[in-house]
């Protein structure tokens, strides 16, 4: 009896899990399903690149679960995080674009430093304005964008409805105290190769 009770309980959580995952973004994109422009296709295809890759880093080595993030948007591979060397950042280049299915690579990986508390800090509330920035700002479907900062450098992925919204996410990005760069990485609706009907 306490089995099959521990095993329901193991179900729910898991069960609990997927819808969870599915109503932030299909698989963990970071776009909501019911307003993300691309087909549902081609949603499922650039979550099994972005697994694929992902699961291939990770066979290489652990230490890339934490260090590495990998973006997939309509089959364009988007690379961030921080690496030891540069050898080890042309490594990871290539396996993105061994993946496939794959139509561009942005490697936006860096070399470590020794690590700072202040940087870091500073780091995780860029991120926090912009994000909140783009929540608040009405012209902006904001759970289409995901925002990773790095050294006072802001890294925007997302679809953007149209010019006006790409311009305004950029705007919003460089309008934060203390950023130094804004790269922004914001595909428009009009560029996907399928879209939603």
């Amino acid at each position: 009896m306490k089995s099959k009770f521990l095993l329901l309980l193991f179900f729910v959580f898991v069960l609990n899990g997927c819808v969870g995952t599915s109503s932030q973004g299909l698989f963990g994109t970071g776009v909501s399903v019911a307003i993300d422009p691309r087909s549902l296709g081609t949603q499922i295809d650039d979550n099994i690149m972005q697994k694929n890759l992902t699961a291939r880093l990770l066979l290489q080595d652990k230490k890339y679960l934490l260090s590495i993030n990998v973006k997939v948007l309509d089959g364009r591979i988007f690379v961030t995080g921080k690496v030891d060397d540069p050898e080890e950042k042309l490594k990871i280049t290539k396996m993105a674009w061994e993946t496939k299915g794959v139509r561009s690579v942005r490697n936006n990986l860096i070399i470590k430093e020794e690590f700072n508390f202040q940087q870091s800090a500073t780091d995780l509330l860029i991120t926090s304005q912009l994000r909140t920035a783009l929540i608040l700002n009405k012209n902006i479907k904001s759970t289409n964008y995901n925002i990773d900062t790095y050294k006072k450098k802001i890294y925007i992925y997302g679809i953007a409805q149209s010019k006006e919204e790409q311009k305004e996410v950029i705007k919003e990005g460089k309008s934060i105290p203390d950023v130094e760069r804004v790269i922004a990485s914001i595909l428009l609706v009009d560029d996907l190769r399928i879209q939603k009907d």
